[in-house]
């Protein structure tokens, strides 16, 4: 009889960090392109009293909340955490002289607001881990053929892309050192790898590769969304239901250095990004990744075209 495989660990033992990148908030012109947008691209997006709540299927968790307003801008970014860490994240952030700020009245779990230094609203709550346990695994329906069979669909019959959950948010950042040192000072993040012009974080209790990143610009904000799928077919088939749809503008297919994963970007109707990926490099909770400094032409893409020169253009707030 063999012993049973030991569970993957799914905390670092005497690590305060957040586990977990639990939701973005973001105001948007008009809910009902963005409910067009993010229900074309596979996610479940639901009317909900705050919003529009957007979620992925057979998925209960509220990955993120759309409002309206008079421009595209994030809202906030919310970190979730162990409810026993809370006193000392309360710590952390004092030591860091962030400007804290009042949770608002409908806040919905133990939570801490602040800013960080860049001027963008950070929540770190009590919740759940949402991040991952190991590497996604690979979609059934795109496995490789046996000989003398069909391996691909009748373009129009192929079944919908619906990713499986938020990898990670990339942010706009001013000062990319002093942006990653405050991040792995308040939130207990750690460096994965580096480029000069973008920054990788990830969370200490096993998570992607990032569950944060951060790209240099002087207008900070938000630059894209990240949705796991389960193959690289998956990634293209996505990218074209978009473009048939009528969003062709974005960057892709490729293939990632820093994190590893295969990648499409599509634009969304207010300059920012979603990105349907697959693959992402995985770092479990009892291991030490060794973070990467490149050089910023080698570490953004191993192979695909050339990103478009509004791909690093913020557009939060206009």
């Amino acid at each position: 009889m063999t012993d049973a495989p030991s569970p993957i660990p799914n905390r670092r033992p005497g690590v305060v960090g957040v586990h977990s990148l639990d939701h973005f908030a973001m105001t948007v012109p008009s809910l009902d392109e963005a409910k067009r947008f993010y229900g074309t691209f596979g996610l479940d997006v639901r009317n909900e009293p705050q919003g529009l709540g957007i979620y992925t299927f057979g998925h209960p968790h509220r990955w993120a909340i759309l409002r309206e307003g008079k421009t595209k801008k994030l809202d906030h970014l919310s970190f979730g955490a162990f409810a026993d860490d809370m006193p000392r994240f309360a710590e952390n952030l004092k030591k860091a002289d962030a400007e804290i700020l009042r949770a608002p009245a409908n806040a919905e779990a133990e939570s801490l607001w602040f800013f960080e230094n860049n001027g963008l609203t950070f929540e770190i709550r009590a919740a759940e881990k949402v991040s991952a346990d190991g590497k996604s695994p690979h979609s059934e329906w795109a496995e490789r053929p046996k000989p003398g069979m069909q391996g691909a669909p009748v373009r129009g019959t192929a079944p919908p892309v619906f990713p499986s959950r938020l990898t990670h948010c990339l942010l706009f950042a001013r000062d990319l050192p002093k942006t990653t040192a405050f991040y792995m000072k308040t939130l207990g993040l750690r460096l994965s790898d580096e480029s000069g012009e973008s920054a990788f974080l990830h969370g200490v209790h096993g998570c992607d590769h990032h569950v944060v990143g951060m790209v240099r610009d002087q207008n900070a904000g938000f630059h894209h969304c990240s949705w796991i799928t389960g193959s690289i077919h998956e990634v293209g088939q996505g990218a074209m239901h978009m473009a048939d749809n009528g969003w062709r503008e974005g960057w892709g297919l490729g293939r990632h250095v820093l994190g590893s994963n295969y990648f499409h970007y599509v634009r969304d109707p207010w300059g920012g990004f979603c990105e349907y990926a697959y693959d992402i490099d995985y770092i479990p909770a009892d291991h030490d990744w060794a973070e990467g400094h490149h050089k910023p032409d080698s570490g953004l893409y191993l192979w695909g075209p050339t990103p478009p020169d509004y791909f690093f253009f913020s557009t939060d707030g206009r």
